[in-house]
């Protein structure tokens, strides 16, 4: 830890939150940028919101959800910062879900108009999603609202940023932030109701927790409708004066690692999957400015730590729930293989599971933690004393050191044993590292539920898994009777697998 936390640091608006940083790092400072290569001095975003925020007012309601289907860009933090100077809240939709996701997402929200630019629809080729979602909603492209941007909102939006309090609504810390919906990696998105306050906390447990430097820029190609994108990616370096470069893909693995180079970057964002294709798509030189990686969502290889000699890979753990961050690896106190420490702030607790024993199911409470999941009515369903069942099983050693021993969803009962299906991947990672690996359950008439690997490598078998498993001292129970093998394990557009889809495709197979 670098410094001590208290709600002096984060019981505070979004707009609050902003202002305050542009007060200590100055009106002038550059501080985004995207792929259109036009940086945005602090003043300048702040205008550029309030005059989008004007032109967007009249086309809705005080306390309006809006939905934002938009890349990481400087246009999303403008919008983002454009919907609160009205009093709208943003609502984060994934335009990698498909139509049915992103209408039903609508619809527990309450949706009615969705933000969105034709370019990027165009370049994204979402014509057909977009065709869909105008059934049920009102779409306004952000492109024509620019253009119809005259001199008198120029003069208000110059106005409004020298006097801001003068314009602003009276948000409270409490109001809402956004609404972001679950990865839906074992089943159905959730509507999750995140306050500024909790936005805003999470930042500042972020920064308290490793030290960072306003000179340097951040590179976050992570999409913000992804809460580790959102609030590491955008909102930790916007809010504590550090440049930050927003892509739009994660995907662009040529493209990223050369424009890591060209901005200068020393932190990049990312998965391990996309950590360990950057670093393998790489020109020399490319990486070399970076001094650590911050990587979520997904476990990190020890294949991907050799892959950054020079770079520490400090890997992190959190929910969309937790607005996301709980734990992570410090630059100075990197210990592969764990999430590192839990954040100030947060309290956690471990309940015990029959049937595994080392570690609990972990709960969390702390000012990071959502106002709820939103209900049949779109309100959120406020958490019992506060705590967040994560759903995941870890163990905290005396160290602090948090290790995480896999979801409860990923604990497959054969034969009357509890196997962690997360240690079955790490097995199968650990003897063809070359390849990606993922292991999931099918029901079985007599063991109850046995062990599929799906696996990218082609040549993968089942005995030689078995065989390795056993001279690991992985019990026999544990090894998978059968392989699937596919050309690429699909993922989420967060970067996560998609067990839901793997699932499937290992019933389809016949288990």
């Amino acid at each position: 830890m670098t410094g001590s936390f208290g709600p002096e640091l984060w019981r505070r608006s979004l707009w609050d939150a902003l202002l305050q940083a542009r007060g200590r790092a100055g009106g002038e400072k550059v501080i985004i940028e995207d792929a259109d290569r036009r940086p945005f001095t602090y003043d300048g975003l702040i205008r550029a919101a309030f005059a989008l925020g004007r032109k967007i007012k009249p086309l809705t309601t005080p306390g309006e959800r809006v939905g934002v289907l938009l890349p990481s860009s400087v246009g999303f933090a403008v919008t983002f910062f454009a919907l609160h100077a009205i009093g709208r809240t943003p609502v984060m939709l994934n335009f990698t879900a498909g139509a049915r996701t992103v209408r039903a997402a609508c619809q527990v929200a309450g949706v009615q108009r969705v933000l969105t630019a034709r370019r990027f629809v165009q370049q994204g080729k979402l014509d057909e999603l977009l065709a869909d979602l105008e059934q049920d909603t009102a779409v306004t492209w952000l492109d024509d609202l620019r253009k119809s941007v005259g001199k008198a909102d120029k003069l208000f939006a110059l106005s409004a940023a020298a006097f801001p309090k003068l314009v602003l609504p009276r948000e409270h810390p409490d109001d809402p932030g956004v609404v972001l919906f679950t990865s839906g990696s074992f089943g159905a998105p959730k509507g999750v109701l995140l306050t500024q306050a909790n936005l805003v906390a999470n930042t500042q447990q972020i920064s308290t927790h490793i030290r960072l430097d306003p000179a340097w820029t951040m590179f976050n190609p992570l999409p913000a409708f992804h809460s580790f994108g959102l609030t590491a990616g955008l909102l930790v370096p916007l809010l504590n004066g550090l440049r930050s470069f927003q892509y739009p893909s994660p995907l662009h693995v040529k493209q990223i690692p050369r424009l890591v180079r060209d901005t200068g970057a020393q932190v990049l964002f990312g998965t391990d999957t996309f950590a360990n294709q950057y670093a393998r798509a790489a020109e020399p030189g490319d990486l070399d400015k970076l001094l650590f990686l911050v990587v979520g969502a997904e476990k990190v290889r020890p294949e991907t730590q050799k892959l950054y000699p020079h770079a520490p890979v400090l890997e992190g753990y959190g929910a969309t729930e937790t607005a996301p961050v709980i734990a992570v690896n410090q630059p100075e106190r990197n210990a592969p293989g764990t999430v590192g420490r839990i954040l100030p702030g947060i309290e956690p607790r471990l309940d015990p599971v029959d049937g595994i024993p080392e570690g609990g199911r972990l709960f969390v409470r702390g000012p990071n933690v959502m106002a709820g999941y939103l209900g049949p009515d779109g309100r959120p369903e406020p958490l019992p004393g506060g705590w967040h069942d994560t759903g995941d099983i870890a163990s905290i050693g005396s160290d602090g050191l948090v290790r995480l021993l896999g979801r409860l969803k990923r604990f497959a009962k054969v034969g009357g044993e509890m196997v962690s299906l997360t240690a079955v991947e790490d097995l199968a990672g650990k003897l063809w590292p070359d390849a990606g690996h993922a292991v999931v359950a099918v029901p079985d008439a007599r063991k109850g539920e046995r062990l599929v690997l799906v696996s990218e490598r082609q040549d993968a078998e089942a005995g030689s898994l078995a065989a390795f498993m056993k001279q690991q001292g992985a019990p026999e129970i544990a090894a998978p009777r059968r392989v699937l093998h596919v050309f690429e394990i699909p993922l989420l557009g967060s970067g996560k697998v998609n067990y839901g889809a793997l699932q499937k495709m290992a019933e389809a197979d016949g288990g």
